[in-house]
């Protein structure tokens, strides 16, 4: 998603626009038919890629999970040891999800009930691998915070970054540079204000 370079594949296109309608009129009120135009094809050729709707919603919402733990694994890797630098890597890469994949997160708050149980389940069984992964590092850089205050923290600070959709039109943003750096500086100040 926000992370790749080369050109989507039909397969990503789809999801994409799934995401964008599911978002904006909620997962029931959008046909495969819709997704289809979106995407230059018709309703019943989104078979071949999915078995529906369904499918569609689990592969964002489970695949968009994986993807944060993974990034956040990686990054880790990357710091070579470095927990300030971790930490902001951990945040550089939630941002650029929280920007760059803003439906995704309307989707999950609005639609994740609507998952399979086993699809919900996993879904939550990467989000705690990926929260404690941020908890750990946290706990390095501000040593003084309990494992339960430094949970809430990693809680709140998701909560701030994941608030992009709410924060208006693309275009009402003050650009997604300076949009980048300010949720960076609020989320390294509210760890601060943690650690304290």
């Amino acid at each position: 998603m926000a992370t790749r370079t080369d050109a989507p594949t039909r397969r990503e296109q789809i999801l994409k626009e799934a995401a964008r309608l599911f978002a904006e009129r909620g997962f029931h009120g959008v046909g495969v038919d819709e997704i289809g135009a979106a995407v230059g094809i018709s309703g019943p050729g989104l078979y071949r890629h999915f078995a529906g709707k369904d499918a569609m919603l689990a592969e964002l919402l489970v695949g968009i999970s994986g993807q944060l733990l993974t990034g956040g694994r990686r990054r880790a890797a990357e710091a070579e040891g470095d927990p300030e630098a971790l930490l902001d890597s951990l945040i550089e890469g939630h941002i650029d999800f929280a920007l760059d994949d803003r439906p995704l997160i309307t989707l999950h708050d609005r639609e994740l009930d609507r998952l399979r149980d086993s699809d919900r389940k996993l879904v939550r069984q990467l989000q705690r691998q990926y929260v404690e992964l941020w908890v750990e590092v946290v706990r390095t850089v501000y040593p003084g915070l309990d494992e339960p205050a430094a949970r809430s923290a990693v809680h709140s600070v998701f909560g701030l970054l994941n608030s992009t959709p709410h924060l208006g039109r693309p275009g009402a943003l003050p650009g997604r540079e300076g949009t980048a750096a300010l949720l960076h500086r609020m989320a390294r100040g509210a760890f601060g204000a943690a650690g304290a």
